[in-house]
């Protein structure tokens, strides 16, 4: 999407639509960020992807770095929630719960995620306009329609995507190949893909992978380590023998989530909790989809926690280290505590999650 300019003409397209707004360009990298979530099911890869485009785009316009970066890290985590997320593909074959379900309950916490985002974005730009300089010209309702309505061809990838796993065509790794396919097939005829831009793209692919996995083999080494210990079991085990309430349940392994996400990528901290943690938390009576999405949202807040934070390590790559992993991390706080707020909000009003699951399945 990068090579063949599919990114950028998506998120040109939807720029004007916040040029007037407090923030900006910063509310385009949220907007961008949700959809590119459909597609991609991975933080890194929407990190990546809206990243490489964003950050020059804005950059050049006076808008303030780490405001940037920040927004981009937090957007990109979105990209575990909304379906087809690979958090909630992982969680639904550990847990043997329905992933279909899953999808469902994880599409309006996205949505409501990403309008906290845009809402802190607003306040924090009109506390300070520095951070975000406004553009002065002003659009017509009819173009920014026009603009929307163009970028059509991108749902040929959700559709893909999404449509082969829900009509049983393809297993979910299966549909990751299917939207390689259509992203090739769409660069071709609505971008500027050649033979040669599609290898640059499988070249500069594979080194963003590679650098990222030293960081995922160092992270795997030491929760394999730890595991072998059977030190997250002993935590939750002594938090089953506390006979605790619920909330207070709750409580203790969000904050056992908060300390090993510093250290873990999501998966290894999955497949380290979950055999305990879903028995243990059905029991307390807490329904399995609900918690399907506040366990994904806790791995969001693990990519976009130091030092592991995959998320940070991609737009310090991205961005060619023009901002070190320390100021990225400072950056990306706000969004840490609104991914926090959103779990005590799910937790107040499980519906949020529960509500398309029930209606729709």
């Amino acid at each position: 999407m990068l090579r063949s300019e599919v990114s950028k003409k998506i998120y040109l397209a939807l720029s004007p639509l916040f040029q007037n707004i407090s923030g900006g360009l910063l509310h385009t990298n949220i907007a961008v960020c949700t959809l590119f979530g459909a597609v991609s099911g991975s933080s890194l890869s929407t990190a990546a992807a809206v990243g490489s485009v964003a950050s020059p785009e804005v950059t050049e316009r006076g808008y303030d770095r780490q405001s940037v970066v920040g927004s981009l890290a937090g957007g990109g985590t979105l990209g575990l929630l909304i379906p087809p997320s690979l958090s909630l593909l992982i969680y639904g074959a550990l847990t043997e719960t329905s992933i279909g379900r899953l999808f469902l309950a994880g599409i309006l916490p996205g949505i409501i995620l990403a309008s906290m985002f845009m809402i802190y974005i607003y306040l924090r730009c009109r506390i300070n306009p520095l951070l975000a300089p406004r553009s002065e010209s002003q659009l017509k309702i009819t173009l920014i329609i026009k603009n929307i309505v163009a970028i059509w061809p991108f749902l040929i990838v959700v559709i893909a995507i999404m449509g082969s796993i829900s009509f049983g065509i393809a297993t979910p790794t299966e549909a990751a190949g299917v939207g390689v396919i259509a992203t090739i097939i769409l660069g071709k005829f609505w971008g500027s893909l050649t033979p040669k831009k599609l290898v640059q793209a499988i070249y500069s692919g594979t080194l963003l992978y590679a650098s990222i996995m030293f960081v995922v083999i160092g992270a795997t080494i030491l929760a394999q380590a730890v595991s072998l210990l059977g030190i997250p079991q002993i935590i939750l085990e002594t938090v089953r023998a506390a006979d605790l309430g619920p909330l207070a349940v709750l409580f203790a392994v969000i904050m056992v989530y908060l300390v090993l996400g510093c250290f873990f990528d999501g998966l290894s901290l999955m497949i380290m909790t979950l055999p305990i943690l879903v028995p243990l938390m059905v029991g307390l009576g807490y329904d399995p989809i609900w918690l399907g999405v506040i366990i994904t949202i806790m791995i969001e807040i693990g990519q976009v926690t130091p030092p592991v934070g995959l998320n940070l390590s991609v737009l310090v790559s991205v961005t060619k280290e023009k901002v070190t992993l320390g100021e990225v991390a400072m950056a990306t706080m706000p969004y840490w505590l609104i991914l926090l707020v959103g779990i005590m909000l799910l937790t107040a009003i499980p519906q949020i999650a529960l509500f398309l699951p029930s209606k729709l399945m």
